[in-house]
């Protein structure tokens, strides 16, 4: 049988909220420079294309390898996961089914709430961090560049994203549908990264509460965002213990890999409401098993529905007509660049052919017509071609194989090319 030698495929894998619970996303959660990390040592190894992507919902990894095991080895290694564990709440796509997977993904279909826009930036990020360290490669650009496409006409052309759905306003609308008096309750809101900010804007934009307390690790940054909401006002860290005591709900967005509220923190046995934003967990689990909290992280959250997701529901059909037009795009773009040097490469070789030929009988056979013969044989190579290109397509072929045998039949090399080495 025949064996494809170190044939490339492009794959996705990874750890989401469909088979993982937010515990072991945590585990999966790569950090900033473990990202960075991982990425160099890919390219070390000989991986020219791959990004890497790590969020409250999903940590993923695409790129292109001789077998997805290169990747799932780099996931693990950079993470606190390991293959045991991935190999039970996992997602692998190869080829046509991750493509496939980053439309659905770039265009908020694949979100934990359904049309949530928040991954897009998350995954020009994702991509915007890879090409920094110069390892993405012509077909990923693409790609990349496609699904923002999608994800753009998707916004503008449907009502995918109609209303105001995402972690923070859930977050909000627990505390609304909950919390009796939630407008006299004491709020105190840890990290102000966009999850801490739209926790914030959506406090005063859905509640009249005005007992809001900012705490930041960086000082400066509580003091700037306050500036331009006077509703919020600010503590220092140092205060972040007494502040609790008083404190009824907290909403905990820091973006940390270890706890950032632990039992140190928590004196007295006062109610207490967490809302924990964070991705791993950033409150520890013996503050989680207090009896006087009740603890909610994002899975829980994610839950809230309203009648905005009912409206989204019925854009669906619509947001997939729009991606298979887009992938169907990216698709002939991809066939054109991966098939076309071995069209030209055969093409070649039977003209080769063709005009030892036409010299061959223009010799032997006297008022030979040489213009009529190269019409005919021309017509002959045209319609090889063709059929070689439509068996390349073929959803069937092997295309290493088949380039290999016309290779050894015509006795040229042609290689395939399927983006650097796809």
């Amino acid at each position: 049988m025949h064996t494809e030698k170190n044939q490339t495929n492009l794959y996705n894998i990874g750890v989401s909220y469909k088979k993982a619970d937010a515990h072991i996303r945590g585990k999966f959660s790569i950090s900033k420079e473990n990202q960075i990390a991982l990425l160099k040592e890919a390219a070390q190894n000989g991986i020219t294309g791959i990004f890497v992507l790590s969020t409250c919902n999903r940590t993923e990894i695409t790129g292109f390898a001789n077998h997805p095991f290169q990747l799932i080895s780099l996931l693990c290694k950079y993470s606190f996961g390991t293959v045991e564990e991935f190999a039970e709440v996992s997602n692998v796509y190869k080829n046509q089914e991750a493509i496939e997977h980053l439309f659905r993904m770039g265009t908020g279909l694949d979100s934990q709430i359904l049309g949530d826009y928040e991954i897009v930036g998350q995954l020009r990020q994702a991509f915007k961090q890879a090409k920094k360290q110069k390892t993405t490669n012509a077909i990923l650009e693409r790609l990349l560049n496609a699904v923002m496409q999608a994800s753009k006409r998707v916004k503008n052309e449907t009502r995918l994203s109609s209303g105001t759905t995402s972690v923070s306003y859930a977050a909000v609308q627990y505390v609304i549908h909950n919390l009796p008096s939630y407008n006299t309750k004491n709020i105190l809101v840890f990290g102000l990264g966009k999850m801490g900010k739209n926790t914030c804007k959506n406090l005063a934009e859905y509640t009249d509460n005005k007992s809001v307390c900012l705490i930041n690790r960086t000082e400066e940054k509580a003091t700037e965002f306050i500036k331009e909401h006077k509703s919020v006002r600010k503590a220092r860290i140092q205060d972040l213990t007494e502040e609790l005591n008083q404190t009824d709900v907290l909403v905990v967005s820091t973006a940390s890999e270890i706890p950032t509220i632990t039992s140190k923190h928590i004196s007295g046995a006062k109610k207490l409401l967490i809302l924990d934003l964070s991705m791993p967990e950033n409150v520890a689990k013996e503050v989680q098993d207090l009896t006087h909290i009740t603890y909610v992280n994002v899975d829980q959250l994610s839950k809230i529905t309203d009648e905005t997701l009912a409206v989204r529901q019925q854009e669906v059909p619509l947001a997939e007509q729009i991606i298979e037009s887009h992938t169907l795009e990216f698709n002939e773009w991809l066939n054109h660049r991966r098939f076309t040097p071995a069209i030209t490469a055969l093409k070649q070789s039977l003209e080769t052919i063709q005009q030892d030929e036409i010299a061959f009988h223009k010799k032997k056979i006297k008022n030979f017509d040489e213009e009529q013969a190269a019409l005919i044989t021309s017509r002959f190579i045209q319609k090889i071609t063709t059929q070689f290109v439509k068996h390349l397509k073929d959803d069937e072929t092997s295309v290493a194989q088949s380039i290999e045998v016309v290779g050894k039949m015509f006795g040229t090399t042609i290689e395939e090319t399927y983006g650097e080495d796809y």
